[in-house]
């Protein structure tokens, strides 16, 4: 079989961005498909009439995760591929989609020439990423233990959401999966970032999707008046709590490393023009590939910490929150996806991913690789995310060669 001869239809491909866009669209042109929304069920049972006539039996599994399954030849492991099609409130049409889309035209042009490979293909679209990635971690045995433990953005209950798509909280232990099952995930995303387009690379192979560790950072100084307490006798909470940030921000900038830190939560209390601060909570977020150097960036925080309080007369604390390990891309699927590039005479970097992706999850018990093309001025999130029509075309192909590389190696 002549594997090379196989191309992505890209005017199908991008005609069909452009339909499901259409469901939940918004009226500056981006989309919004809440989790368990109607627009979201509808853009459900549309992918999945998609993967019906593409010759793909489409079953539901406990957590709501959509998955067509393409046969193969041989009794294999599947190859895998796929991602979301729900959005943030104000969404734009490339997040997710495009994955899930990019897996269905990789089928659709298979089919469409009568060509099976060694191993089936699954494409997936995962429930409900943007609020908990519910459906990942189901299938990689990592959701809470109790519905109670998952607590959706709007109050939601999960037991009746899941029901509503055909998925079944108590049975969510049946949709863990194996690598005996799926050999390897590869996932096509935007990269929501503007490196691809700094750098004018055409796609990025992702070394890993970075862990994410958060800090609750409370300042307690000495609320008073504003007007009668003089500048030397002052315990300003929010004083301390901006030396913390620009401290936070100094460690992520000078230290070695391709780390990120960030804080954008705060609480002021009392919060009034005329009082000085008592109480400022704030939120860190610290995102790099190696959980050792995240430990370390935060022991420089704390001692920074230490100093800022003795100087400004207040008490800080550092509590640890919420914790995500980091997921390594399998060095197996980087070379393919590089070999690819080269094959396809497209310009391409290796980078992290600083962004949460379903294919984090996958990694976790089987070989995981991802696949970026550019997010126009690296916006995503946004309704006026955008990647061109050419840029969609060029990651469905390396999407589509990669596969067909690893159905001869694995």
């Amino acid at each position: 079989m002549q594997t090379t001869l196989i191309s992505v239809n890209g005017d199908r491909l991008n005609q069909t961005l452009s339909q499901l866009a259409a469901i939940g669209q918004l009226s500056a042109g981006g989309v919004c498909r809440l989790a368990y929304s109607a627009e979201d069920l509808q853009a459900r049972q549309q992918v999945q009439t998609w993967m019906q006539d593409a010759g793909m039996t489409v079953r539901i599994d406990a957590a709501g995760n959509m998955i067509g399954r393409y046969p193969g030849r041989l009794e294999l492991p599947a190859l895998a591929t796929g991602s979301h099609i729900d959005t943030v409130p104000t969404g734009g049409r490339y997040d997710g989609a495009l994955g899930v889309l990019a897996g269905l035209e990789v089928v659709r042009s298979l089919h469409d020439q009568r060509i099976q490979l060694r191993h089936p293909l699954e494409v997936i679209v995962f429930t409900d990423e943007e609020g908990g990635m519910i459906g990942s971690k189901a299938m990689a045995g990592t959701a809470p233990a109790q519905a109670a433990e998952y607590r959706r953005p709007d109050g939601s209950d999960i037991q009746d959401c899941l029901r509503q798509i055909g998925g079944d909280w108590s049975q969510l232990h049946q949709a863990r999966r194996t690598s005996a099952e799926i050999a390897a995930y590869v996932e096509l995303h935007v990269e929501q970032g503007g490196i691809l387009e700094a750098e004018d690379k055409q796609i990025g192979i992702v070394e890993g999707i970075v862990s994410l560790h958060r800090c609750h950072i409370t300042v307690i100084g000495r609320p008073n008046h504003a007007g009668t307490t003089p500048m030397h006798r002052r315990r300003d909470a929010m004083v301390a709590a901006a030396q913390v940030v620009t401290a936070l921000n100094d460690i992520a900038v000078h230290t070695p490393g391709g780390q990120v830190a960030t804080i954008g939560y705060f609480n002021i209390s009392p919060n009034a023009a005329n009082i000085i601060p008592g109480r400022v909570e704030m939120e860190a977020d610290i995102r790099d590939l190696s959980e050792p150097h995240i430990e370390a960036l935060i022991a420089q925080l704390q001692a920074k910490i230490t100093a800022i309080a003795t100087a400004t007369q207040t008490e800080i604390t550092l509590e640890r929150g919420m914790t995500i390990k980091p997921t390594l891309a399998s060095p197996a699927i980087q070379a393919a996806i590089a070999q690819v590039c080269d094959q396809l005479q497209l310009s391409s970097c290796s980078m992290p991913s600083r962004a949460i992706h379903d294919a984090q999850e996958i990694g976790r018990f089987t070989e995981m690789g991802m696949i970026f093309i550019p997010s126009i001025a690296g916006v995503s999130h946004a309704e006026d995310e955008y990647s061109s029509p050419d840029q969609c075309i060029q990651g469905a192909t390396v999407l589509l060669q990669t596969l067909l590389q690893l159905d001869t190696l694995m």
